[in-house]
């Protein structure tokens, strides 16, 4: 059963804009608290931190000189919540994706490096195999 797209009343079109912009910024920090449902947004730059306890359904708005925290209807902070785990889990797999990319290369240079290093071994073998065929020459 699907539910209808939610018609924002306008301050809360405007807060979830606010809290969309500062998902978009990657100076954003997203820390989350799973377990007591709080989502906290913070951008230093903007001076602007959001904090959503999910559980209560409140969000509060602080910026330099205003702290603002107001109850919402509980299909719009699951909506905002929806846009900060999606953003949340975007910037988990470019991690997750980096460490890979990492650890493939690093593993492709130790690769090559044993190559390498097993062509030399092979060639000094091959070196020290040639000089006791040359000093057991037989003489007529």
């Amino acid at each position: 059963m699907k539910r209808k797209p939610k018609v924002y009343s306008k301050i809360e079109n405007h807060i979830f804009g606010i809290i969309t912009e500062l998902l978009k910024l990657s100076n954003t920090e997203i820390n989350v608290d799973e377990l007591g449902g709080k989502y906290y947004l913070s951008n230093d730059e903007q001076h602007f931190k959001v904090t959503i306890l999910g559980n209560d359904y409140v969000i509060r708005l602080t910026n330099t000189r205003d702290s603002v925290a107001e109850k919402y209807d509980k299909f719009f902070v699951e909506d905002v919540l929806k846009a900060v785990k999606e953003e949340k889990h975007r910037r988990m797999e470019l991690v997750y994706d980096s460490i890979t990319n990492s650890i493939e290369k690093m593993a492709e240079r130790l690769h090559n490096t044993l190559i390498e290093t097993n062509e030399i071994e092979t060639q000094k073998v091959r070196r020290l195999e040639a000089k006791r065929v040359d000093d057991k020459k037989v003489k007529y």
